[in-house]
């Protein structure tokens, strides 16, 4: 039987708890008993790699030209500015007015004047809300003679003239029976059908200022049997254009031929916003109602202006307030 030496255990435990981490694996392990490996000299050194620069950035490339156009502030639209009204000053006979029945501006308000202001409040507002030239270029027609509609264009010209912020060409354009001079009491004289005829006539040189604030006049001019053909020509559009052109607040009123007896009305319909085909009561038809509307059917907003009516369905009667005594 072999005989085995005592070993102190506790002893043992001291040692093997003082001894640091690498001695007892060692002691564990045998890392004593493993060659130590050899590290040849002849290894390649290898190269550090080189420090990454920086990257800067790119340049941005030059704009092109259809890109510099659209980088560009967009240019301020030009403001047109109205052409003056050149033509020679005329003074209106008020005796004239008084004697046709027509409104005299320095005379008190009355019921007639009333009447077209109502008239022309309606027409303002459209024309306001067209926002076009057109819509500033009232045309007024009847069906017949003797309906009354140089009375009405007469007086709608004055009653217009007499708002602060608006000027009112009145255009004899009843080129057959001119009676606008006659109706103001001024001379005649050359007018539309001669700017019509005349490229080299600028139609504000035939445009007479009144002494009525804010009323002017243009004529009919020098008749002739091509009237038609002139109105219908493309000299027309450039005349009115001319004449309404970058002025928001001039106005022209056409007094034209009866739209059944003569066909500049239908002519010039093609070049207003708005139309008053007057009818006189109780003796225009329905049938001569019906006819003119259509032959001014060019003009996109026609209105009925109904003359000499002796009663109002509402029982309105205007000019009367303030005559009695309270």
């Amino acid at each position: 039987m072999t005989e085995h030496s005592k070993i102190d255990r506790k002893s043992a435990e001291r040692a093997h708890k003082s001894a640091s981490l690498f001695e007892r694996a060692d002691a564990a392990f045998g890392l004593d008993r493993i060659a130590p490996a050899v590290v040849p000299n002849n290894l390649p050194r290898t190269k550090r790699p080189p420090e990454r620069a920086q990257a800067s950035p790119a340049p941005r490339p030059a704009p092109s030209e259809s890109a510099r156009v659209q980088t560009q502030p967009a240019p301020t639209p030009r403001v047109e500015q109205p052409l003056a009204l050149k033509g020679q000053r005329v003074t209106v006979d008020r005796g004239k007015l008084r004697d046709a029945g027509l409104i005299v501006p320095e005379e008190p308000v009355t019921g007639l004047l009333e009447e077209f202001r109502i008239v022309k409040r309606e027409l303002i507002a459209d024309a306001r809300a067209a926002g076009d030239d057109a819509s500033r270029r009232v045309l007024v027609c009847s069906p017949h003679s003797g309906e009354g509609k140089t009375y009405c264009a007469a007086n709608l010209a004055l009653a217009l003239s007499a708002e602060r912020d608006i000027e009112v060409v009145l255009v004899d354009a009843d080129v057959i029976n001119p009676s606008v001079s006659r109706r103001l009491g001024i001379e005649e004289g050359a007018g539309l059908m001669d700017a019509l005829v005349d490229p080299s006539i600028k139609p504000e040189n035939l445009v007479s200022a009144t002494d009525i604030d804010g009323l002017f006049v243009m004529q009919a001019g020098t008749s002739s049997v091509l009237d038609a053909e002139y109105l219908t020509s493309a000299r027309t559009g450039e005349v009115l254009d001319r004449l309404t052109r970058g002025a928001p607040n001039r106005f022209l009123i056409f007094d034209t031929p009866p739209a059944l007896a003569a066909s500049p009305a239908a002519e010039l319909a093609a070049h207003a916003g708005q139309a008053l085909l007057v009818v006189r009561a109780d003796e225009t038809s329905r049938a001569a109602l019906d006819d003119a509307r259509q032959l001014l059917s060019a003009c996109p907003d026609i209105k009925l202006l109904l003359n000499a009516a002796q009663f109002s369905p509402s029982g309105r009667r205007f000019g009367d307030y303030g005559e009695r005594e309270e």
